[in-house]
Order: C-alpha cells, then structure tokens, then sequence
C-alpha cells in the first residue's frame, strides 16, 4: 500500500509539473510577463511562477479555470490510467 501512495504523490506532482509547463508555455507565446498575467486575474507574480513550476501549495479549481480560459486552455477529465483516446492523440499532434 505505500508504494501505490508513494505512486500517486509522484503522479501528482508530475500533473501539476505538466499543466504548469502548457501554462508557461501558452503564456509565453502571447508574449505576457508573469506580473502581466498575475494583474490580470487578480494573483500575484510569485503565485503564476509557483503554477508554471508545479510547487504551487494550493489553488482553486475556479482560479485554475480561470487563468486557463484566460490563456486560451481547458482541463480535460477522463478516468484514471486509461490510454489517450485516438482523438486526443490526432490533437496532442495538431500544429
């Protein structure tokens, strides 16, 4: 049992690496500073660098949505350890 907990602590901190680097990265491609974006929706510049980095402590799942519909981005849900659809894979490939 503490391996699957030790498991799911690192699967987790990989997620939050991961959406943290597609906000960085649609961030940066329309060219706006951490401050801009933190100004923007109300956070500050040290909370957008700790979301980009993955080491955020907290964030609500309203700010989350909030600062991805302002970048352009969505959360998808599907069940846990269940392979991309054909779908997600043709997006991920999409320029």
């Amino acid at each position: 049992m503490r391996v699957d907990k030790q498991f799911r602590i690192v699967y987790t901190a990989f997620m939050l690496i991961e959406i943290g680097r597609q906000i960085q990265q649609a961030r940066k491609s329309r060219r706006i500073t951490q401050a801009e974006l933190g100004k923007a929706l109300g956070m500050s510049r040290t909370t957008i660098g700790q979301i980009e980095r993955g080491t955020v402590q907290e964030i609500g799942v309203r700010k989350l949505i909030r600062l991805l519909e302002y970048l352009g981005l969505e959360i998808r849900v599907r069940p846990a350890g269940r392979p991309p659809t054909l779908e997600e894979l043709r997006e991920e490939e999409a320029p």
